[in-house]
């Protein structure tokens, strides 16, 4: 699972991804890509379960890019407490992800394979996303 090593304040203010990227929009790294359509918050979990879908139908051929990261701690606090006594415990780190956003990449496979791979991440994902081709 994906969380940072170190952090210096553990309990973060929450952030919401609206508008639009204007960094990291555009394929970087592979030939074809998975774009977010809308802005959502991705745990890290889910980030997981997109990464193994696409390397298992990929067969260990090619290479994925994960271009998101897991930065914001999510806290809650125990079931049945009373209100008060501070903010929660961190319970799971998510990746604040605006609309138009590269999440992960695919190089070294065909076309065929790469675009059935990121379908099936795309599933394991909160929202719409659109596959992207390199000109």
């Amino acid at each position: 699972m994906l969380q940072p090593k170190r952090t210096k304040h553990r309990k973060m203010h929450r952030r919401y991804p609206h508008g639009v990227a204007r960094k990291g929009n555009t394929l970087a790294f592979g030939q074809y890509g998975l774009q977010a359509l809308a802005g959502k918050w991705i745990t890290a979990r889910q980030i997981e379960a997109a990464r193994i879908a696409m390397t298992r139908h990929i067969k260990r051929g090619g290479k994925v890019w994960i271009r998101i990261f897991p930065h914001l701690s999510i806290t809650r606090k125990p079931a049945e407490t009373r209100m008060g006594k501070g903010k929660g415990n961190p319970d799971h780190w998510v990746a604040v992800v605006r609309a138009g956003t590269v999440m992960f990449e695919i190089g070294g496979v065909s076309e065929e394979m790469a675009k059935e791979a990121i379908r099936l991440a795309g599933h394991k994902l909160p929202m719409k996303t659109k596959f992207l081709k390199r000109d």
